[in-house]
């Protein structure tokens, strides 16, 4: 008896062009095509979670560090002095302070250096 693929290749086709959806040309619609596509989206995807996060850490560093500069120290120093003081705010508070209430990053530098 001959087995007939019917149903489960239309399923399989139809999530991956599902996951294709958006894509240009003919990555979107041919089946193939849209294979390699899919795996690679996903690749960079995996990529560039991690990216990202390395991207903020940057990204937060610089913002602490020209804060921290406007206050009459670096950024080094800063996170030596917090230590130091037992003040536990990471970097991403500590940047967000920096950006929208300078003026509180100015006492939590003012407390650390006491």
């Amino acid at each position: 008896m001959r087995v007939k693929r019917g149903t489960i290749r239309a399923r399989k086709r139809s999530r991956l062009l599902n996951r294709a959806k958006g894509f240009r040309w003919g990555r979107k619609n041919i089946p193939r095509l849209a294979k390699v596509a899919v795996l690679k989206a996903g690749v960079h995807a995996y990529r560039d979670r991690r990216r990202k996060r390395r991207d903020f850490h940057q990204l937060w560093n610089i913002q602490i560090n020209a804060a921290a500069r406007v206050n009459g120290t670096k950024y080094s120093q800063l996170l030596n002095l917090l230590k130091r003081s037992n003040i536990s705010l990471n970097r991403k508070m500590l940047a967000e302070l920096a950006e929208s209430h300078p003026k509180v990053f100015t006492a939590v530098v003012a407390q650390a250096q006491k």
